[in-house]
C-alpha cells in the first residue's frame, strides 16, 4: 500500500507541469496544480488541451512561438489553446487551434486578453492564469457564436461556421418523414400493390447499357474578399470571425497584446 500511493505522487507533479509550464518561476507549485485542475474540467469540453506556458528567456515572435509550442503539445490542427506570458519582451498571446479557433473569436480573445492584461500588471500571475481559463471556459460553455466565420489574414478567404440547431434538426426530420410516407403512399396506390400477389419481373424488364463517359475539367474560379477586423477590439464577449494564420504550421488562431 506504502508503495502504490509513491507511485500517485509523481502523477500529480506531471498532471500540473503538463498543462502549467512555469519556465519563468512565476508560479508556486500550489498554484500551478490548482490551475493545473482548473484546465483539466475545460479539457473535457473541448475534448483537447488547454495549456499556460511562462517564459523568460524567448526572443522569437511571440506569435510564432506561441503556435510552435501549441502545435507541439497537441499537434497539427488538433482542439487547443495556450496562454504564453512572455516576460522577457512583456508580451502576453493566446495561441488557438482546432475548434478553440471557433470558440474564442477575435473579440473572446480581446476579452480574454483584457482580464489577463490586468493581472499580469498587478503582477497578480496566477490570477492571469485563473482568469484565462475562467474565461475561456465561459465561453466554451456559451458555445460558437451564431453566424461564425474564420478569415485567413494572407488571402482574405472566409469560412463559415455551420452547426445544426436541434430546431433545425426537428425540422428536417419532420419533412423527410413526411416525405417518405408520401412517396410509399403515392408508389402503392398507383401500383395496388397487395402483399404476397404481386412480383415485378426483373429479369424480363431489366436493361443494362454500359457507355463510356469523360469528364474535362474547363476552368475554375474562387473569388475572396478580406473583411477587417472592427476598430473597437476591446472587450466584448460577442461572436463575429476568427482571423486565422499558418506561423509555425497548420492553422491558428488567437492575439496578444504588451503588458
Amino acid at each position: 500500500m506504502f508503495s502504490f500511493l509513491i507511485l500517485l505522487i509523481p502523477l500529480k507533479v506531471h498532471a500540473a507541469s503538463d498543462s502549467v509550464d512555469d519556465q519563468a518561476n512565476l508560479l508556486t507549485q500550489q498554484q500551478r496544480t490548482e490551475l493545473a485542475k482548473q484546465a483539466d474540467t475545460l479539457n473535457q469540453k473541448i475534448k483537447g488541451q488547454v495549456f499556460i506556458l511562462t517564459t523568460n528567456t524567448n526572443s522569437e515572435e511571440p506569435r510564432t512561438f506561441a503556435n510552435q509550442q501549441l502545435k507541439a503539445r497537441v499537434g497539427e490542427d488538433n482542439n487547443g489553446a495556450l496562454l504564453l506570458i512572455d516576460m522577457n519582451q512583456r508580451q502576453i498571446y493566446v495561441a488557438t487551434s482546432g475548434n478553440m479557433i471557433d470558440y474564442l473569436t477575435d473579440k473572446r480573445v480581446d476579452a480574454i486578453l483584457d482580464t489577463v492584461t490586468t493581472a499580469m500588471k498587478n503582477e497578480d500571475y496566477f490570477q492571469a492564469g485563473a482568469d484565462y481559463l475562467s474565461t475561456t471556459k465561459e465561453f466554451v460553455d456559451a458555445g460558437v457564436p451564431k453566424g461564425s466565420y474564420r478569415i485567413d489574414e494572407k488571402t482574405g478567404k472566409i469560412t463559415y461556421y455551420k452547426s445544426i440547431t436541434p430546431i433545425e434538426f426537428a425540422i428536417g426530420f419532420v419533412i423527410a418523414a413526411a416525405a417518405a410516407i408520401a412517396f410509399f403512399v403515392s408508389v402503392r396506390l398507383r401500383y395496388q400493390m397487395k402483399k404476397g400477389t404481386y412480383r415485378y419481373p426483373y429479369r424480363q424488364n431489366a436493361k443494362l447499357d454500359l457507355t463510356e463517359r469523360q469528364d474535362q475539367l474547363v476552368n475554375s474560379f474562387v473569388t475572396t474578399r478580406r473583411i477587417p477586423r472592427p476598430a473597437n477590439n476591446n472587450g466584448g464577449g460577442g461572436g463575429g470571425g476568427s482571423t486565422t494564420n499558418s506561423s509555425g504550421g497548420g492553422t491558428f488562431g488567437g492575439g496578444g497584446r504588451g503588458f
